[in-house]
């Protein structure tokens, strides 16, 4: 092993995957069976996620990305309406509204929670505005009652909030449609694959339609964007982890808002529902100092958004979301970073501080 192996496995990663025997077992099942393209499994994830989030319809899907393509055909949009979003997330969102050829409309994202801004949401609505993507960035329910308000269908992206709670119910069941995400390291994985969800049957009927690709009588576009057996079963024992991997986080982000409380950095908030899928520290400086150091640590930290949708788009303005993703740190929080891993993290975050703060 060379030296740089060794430092390679000595680093504690960013972001890791929760998986053991049950998820190894239950994939060996299907492969054992043969049957491993969309099939019984899937039916069984879908029909578990509906009874999850307590919603009439789930239908499951090759990833994140692809549920918002579905959606965003489903409900109608079409070359030349406006889709607003905000500006800092993951340019996921840019891609399947570009896929569609609709415009898509940034907006600011409040500075406490990094959720969109309903006050700037509500300064571009015109008349081709015809849906609003509201993200629950890292974790943490945005705040959908004034959003919701402004009477333009929504589109929950709840790409990193699996089991996150607003106001008592879950996040995805307040849209007309809210789709999910099961990559590797979110919230819980199926490896590559995604989810929408809604009450709407209109919608649903639509999305199936549209995977539904082969041996049709009438030809349309339709898309082959299925999830398979093999990653439904992973999802299903994910979904009945699920609530004690999101107790583990929380437990976690409690440690470590403890021990950074004496530190003049900006704390993610802590309210009742968040399930901390990142741990976003605020700095007063860049960012990119601190992961240099943090590296040479052994802790792999991450700006939590790579770059603002404004940015990739050479837009000017967005100061909010520009501060924040210059000064936004996000440190290792998963279910299975051990304890002892989650004193080094402190110690090093606590010990880079001291030298930036000199």
């Amino acid at each position: 092993m060379t030296n740089q192996d060794e430092v390679e496995k000595s680093i504690i990663p960013h972001s890791k995957p929760t998986l053991g025997p049950e998820e190894a077992k239950a994939v060996s099942a299907v492969i054992e069976s043969g049957r491993i393209a969309a099939g019984e499994q899937v039916g069984r994830f879908e029909r578990a996620f509906e009874k999850f989030l307590g919603v009439d319809y789930a239908v499951s899907t090759s990833s994140g990305t692809s549920a918002l393509h579905l959606t965003l055909l489903a409900m109608d949009v079409r070359p030349g309406d406006e889709v607003i979003m905000p500006s800092y997330v993951c340019s996921a969102l840019l891609n399947a509204v570009n896929y569609i050829g609709a415009a898509p409309i940034l907006v600011e994202i409040s500075p406490d929670t990094y959720n969109l801004d309903a006050a700037d949401v509500k300064k571009r609505l015109n008349r081709r505005s015809k849906a609003i993507i509201v993200p629950h960035l890292f974790g943490l329910a945005a705040d959908m009652k004034p959003i919701l308000e402004l009477e333009v269908p929504v589109i929950e992206d709840c790409a990193q909030a699996a089991g996150a709670v607003y106001r008592r119910q879950p996040v995805g069941a307040f849209g007309q449609a809210a789709v999910f995400s099961f990559y590797a390291t979110k919230v819980m994985t199926t490896g590559e694959g995604g989810m929408v969800v809604s009450n709407s049957s209109k919608i649903a009927e639509r999305i199936r339609d549209l995977t539904s690709y082969d041996r049709r009588k009438n030809y349309k576009i339709r898309f082959n964007y299925k999830m398979t057996d093999i990653q439904a079963a992973l999802g299903l024992v994910q979904l009945g982890r699920l609530a004690s991997m999101i107790k583990r986080r929380q437990a976690i982000a409690q440690k470590y808002s403890s021990a950074f409380s004496g530190l003049d950095l900006k704390l993610p908030p802590s309210e009742t529902g968040h399930i901390y899928f990142r741990y976003v520290l605020g700095l007063h400086a860049e960012s990119a100092p601190w992961i240099q150091a943090l590296a040479r640590k052994g802790v792999a930290c991450e700006r939590p958004i790579h770059l603002p949708l404004h940015r990739h788009m050479n837009l000017k303005g967005y100061p909010v979301t520009e501060k924040a993703w210059q000064n936004s740190l996000s440190i290792p929080i998963y279910p299975l970073l051990t304890d002892e891993n989650l004193q080094s993290v402190i110690d090093a975050v606590t010990a880079c501080y001291d030298r930036f703060h000199e």
